[in-house]
């Protein structure tokens, strides 16, 4: 219950450019190839797409998005591994946000996602300069709707990923020409769920007291 209530409360909190919350998330994509050409439209029909298709390896899309600055990040990776985040940890400390005294990311329980990961790849003097930067917040098991890098995700497979990508540079093209257009359209979200809220439509989840 602690993160449950943890997370909302994060949300509210006035926004602060030198302690900037970002969520973080993930998702697992497949470059699919066209092994034949489709058929064009005509007399009133649609193109279509020739059901045969060919598996050109594995990607995996990270989001970050910062609700309150209406800004959101997209990196395209090979893999999703405890490497990989600790990459994407330090991109946002020292590339996202130089300036900033902390960060405090959100993002699920994943056991990749634990600052231990970035001495797996880093020399100690600079895993543990990276290290005094985050504050994670994990959200709750079984909670990760809680995380509105989901909603910013979701957005991302609907209006740029609703097709067949070929490869992985063709993905990091598309990803980041999504990612500018609705930079520029400051798209924020206004989140509404807070810690008064867990109490009363959640209750079941709480113990009871007598």
């Amino acid at each position: 219950m602690a993160r449950m209530e943890d997370i909302p409360e994060l949300y509210c909190q006035p926004y602060d450019p030198k302690i900037p919350s970002v969520c973080m998330d993930g998702q697992s994509r497949q470059p699919i190839g066209e092994t034949g050409r489709g058929i064009p439209a005509g007399h009133g029909k649609p193109e279509r797409t020739d059901y045969e298709y060919e598996r050109n390896g594995t990607a995996n899309i990270f989001m970050f998005t910062e609700p309150p600055g209406g800004q959101r990040y997209v990196s395209v990776t090979e893999r999703r591994t405890s490497s990989d985040w600790a990459v994407a940890i330090k991109e946002l400390a020292d590339v996202r946000y130089p300036e900033a005294d902390m960060i405090r990311p959100v993002c699920d329980n994943l056991n990749t996602h634990k600052i231990g990961s970035l001495y797996e790849i880093f020399p100690p003097e600079q895993a543990g300069r990276i290290a005094k930067r985050p504050e994670i917040h994990h959200t709750p098991e079984h909670g990760s709707r809680l995380n509105i890098a989901e909603i910013e995700l979701s957005a991302l497979t609907t209006q740029c990923l609703d097709r067949r990508i070929p490869d992985i540079e063709t993905l990091r093209n598309e990803t980041g020409t999504w990612e500018r257009i609705r930079n520029g359209q400051q798209k924020s979200v206004d989140w509404q769920f807070t810690t008064e809220d867990a109490r009363i439509k959640l209750r079941r989840l709480y113990p009871v007291f007598k």
